[in-house]
Formats: structure tokens, C-alpha cells, sequence
């Protein structure tokens, strides 16, 4: 906990920095009235302020340890000097790997990412669970006990297909408007109840000794693997916590599409440079959408639905399928939309002005 400071101090702090204020004020206003040439220089260490750019498209950073899913949407945002930016599924400080973050129009495409599914690779330590299900919080219960193969892989089935699983107490899970892990960092009780959850593959894949094994899951929107190891540690009798954690797959975004920060910020170096483009480091908006079908348009329908409007296609042109399709015009992104009876309602309009993807980009590695 911060101390509060002592009043008078802070009382002495504030009328310093009031004076600070006026004086500097004053000292602009100064160099206005006289022309003043040292106004037109910018501030020692002042940085140029870069003006926000429409920027169109994916990245999939291969977020380092120790980095907050915000903190990495942030640091993304200002290397494109991009106007809008955020991420398609949060992944914990402690995890490394896929973290997908939507530039601009791509933003509109982040739930279609969000209910795919996830892959993650995990070691759990044996021996104690903690009150975060990883290696961050406190011991709350330890056993001296540790699990075979045999029992593990036997066990493994029960956490198979559709199951109840209970959120960790630290987690992103609303409670009455609160987020559960600021209640349980308040030191409050948090009671969550158990939410249906769908793994649709657990394997173990390697005991690195009696304490630890490494596990392979795929599973669906909303899984919290941590609460997989805690639940799996309970049964076996040993208890148990993450110690490592990786995702590897989100929705149509693997490994191959990943980029290391390292690597995201020299490309940006050199863009700045003109040794290269930023567009080199982006994945389509429509990558996001490879689970939906694709429903090319005429310019002329193309703009009656650009302009919110709804198009009767008859003959050989009318969709044999209903449902959400991505509508396209001269290969070009242009909707979400719903089809109907032939017709094809808009649902979200995309603005694909500014910078997108290179043309080589447009087929995944």
C-alpha cells in the first residue's frame, strides 16, 4: 500500500508546482508577444508528436513475458501512430505467445477471433496451489504427494468435451460490475460460479521430472487453463499451479503468423527510414474471417450496400446459402453482412482508406 503523504508536504508540493505553472505561463506568453524564437523550438527531450494514421489490418505479436495485453496494445498503437487499436482475447502477464491486435477497421472483426478457438502449451508444478493458479500468488495449500503418468493420462478424459469449470479468482470475470481479480486484490471474498466450457483436446506431452508436466489444450471461448491445472491438482491430491505458459493458436492466427516485439519495432525503424513498409508487418483485415463465407459483389451493388442498403440478387448471381458472409467487390473487403432469401443485408461497412496489408500478405504463411 502507497503511504499518504503528510499534508503539509503535499500543501508544499502543490503550491510549487502552481508557481511552476504561472511562471511558465508567463514566460510563453512573453516569448509570443516578442516573437520570441526559442517558442518555435520544441521542449529538451521532448519528443515530435506524430500525427494518428488510418491503419488497416492484423498483427499477431508474440507477446513477451511480464507484458500486460494492454500494455503490448499500447506499445503497437504508438509504433503505427495508429488511430484505433485492441486485441482479440487477453492472455496473462505471466503467458507469452499469440496475443492479435486489430489496427483500424480490423477492430470490427475482433469477435469472429474471440470465439475461435485457442491452443496453449503449459507446465504445471506439482505440490502447492496458489490463490492465482500461477506462480504470481500466494501458497494456499502444498502436499508433499506427486502424480504418476498413469494417473495423469487417466484423469485427462474428465476434462475432456463440454465441462463446469469455476473461473480463478483472479481473473477478468465481472462480479456486480467489478472485475474479479481488483475485488480479490481489495482482499475480498470472490464466489464464482461454475460456467459451461469446452476443451477439445488435453494431452500431456511431457513429464520434465516428478514435479512438473507439460500439457497441449484446445479449447473454446472463456477457458481459463489455469483453472485447469488447479482442478486437475485437487483431484490427483497434490495440488497444483501454472509455471509456464504459452498460447500457440488463436482463432485462424498460429506461430507462422506471430512477430516478436523486437522484430515489430525494427521493421518500424526501418519503414521510418524508407528501407521498407509497415504494410510488410500487417495480416488482412479479412484473415479474421476465414471461418465465413465469401460473397462477391458488382460496383454497383457494392455501392448501394457501402451505403447501408440492402441487394436482391437474382438469376445465377443469388447466394445459394443464408447466413453471415464477408461481401467483397474487385477482391476488396467491403462488408459483414447477412444473407436472406437472396438478399443481402449490410451489417458492418468497412472503410479501408489509409494504409492495409501488402498484396503478398494476402495468403497466410
Amino acid at each position: 500500500m502507497i503511504a499518504t503523504p503528510a499534508k503539509n508536504v503535499f500543501e508544499t508540493n502543490a503550491r510549487d508546482a502552481d508557481e511552476n505553472i504561472f511562471s511558465d505561463s508567463r514566460a510563453e506568453e512573453s516569448r509570443r508577444v516578442n516573437n520570441d524564437p526559442r517558442e518555435r523550438q520544441p521542449k529538451p527531450n521532448q519528443q515530435p508528436r506524430r500525427d494518428k494514421r488510418d491503419i488497416h489490418g492484423w498483427i499477431v505479436l508474440d507477446k513477451p513475458i511480464g507484458m500486460t495485453s494492454t500494455q503490448a496494445v499500447a506499445v503497437v498503437k504508438r509504433l503505427f501512430s495508429a488511430k484505433r487499436a485492441g486485441h482479440a482475447g487477453t492472455l496473462d502477464p505471466l503467458a507469452s505467445g499469440g496475443l492479435p491486435i486489430a489496427l483500424g477497421e480490423a477492430t470490427k472483426t475482433v469477435p469472429f477471433v474471440m470465439d475461435g478457438r485457442k491452443r496453449y502449451r503449459f507446465t504445471v508444478c506439482w505440490g502447492e496451489e496458489r490463490d492465482t493458479d500461477d506462480t504470481e500468488g500466494e501458497v494456499v495449500t502444498a502436499s508433499e504427494a506427486r502424480p504418476t503418468i498413469e494417473a495423469i493420462r487417466a484423469l485427462l478424459p474428465r476434462f475432456t468435451g463440454l465441462i463446469e469449470q469455476t473461473p480463478p479468482r483472479y481473473s477478468a470475470v465481472k462480479i456486480q460490475g467489478e472485475r474479479a481479480y481488483d475485488l480479490a486484490r481489495d482482499g475480498e471474498v470472490v464466489e464464482l460460479a461454475p460456467r459451461p466450457v469446452e476443451i477439445h483436446q488435453l494431452v500431456l506431452i511431457e513429464q520434465i521430472d516428478n514435479s512438473r508436466s507439460v500439457f497441449e489444450a484446445e479449447c473454446g471461448k472463456g477457458t481459463y487453463v489455469r483453472a485447469l491445472a488447479r482442478d486437475i491438482g485437487r483431484i490427483l491430491g497434490c495440488f497444483g499451479h501454472i509455471c509456464a505458459l504459452r498460447r500457440t493458436l488463436v482463432g485462424p492466427f498460429g506461430e507462422n503468423d506471430m512477430i516478436l516485439l523486437e522484430q515489430l519495432e525494427a521493421l518500424c525503424n526501418r519503414a521510418a527510414s524508407g528501407e521498407g513498409s509497415l504494410a510488410d508487418a500487417l495480416l488482412p483485415v479479412e484473415t479474421a474471417l476465414d471461418d465465413i463465407p465469401a460473397l462477391a459483389v458488382t460496383r454497383a451493388d457494392a455501392a448501394r450496400l457501402h451505403r447501408g442498403q440492402a441487394v436482391l440478387l437474382r438469376g445465377r448471381d443469388a447466394p445459394n446459402s443464408s447466413g453471415t458472409v464477408y461481401v467483397t467487390v474487385a477482391g476488396r473487403l467491403l462488408a459483414l453482412a447477412e444473407v436472406t432469401n437472396g438478399e443481402i443485408i449490410p451489417k458492418r461497412v468497412f472503410n479501408l482508406t489509409g494504409l492495409t496489408a501488402s498484396a503478398g500478405r494476402n495468403e497466410k504463411v
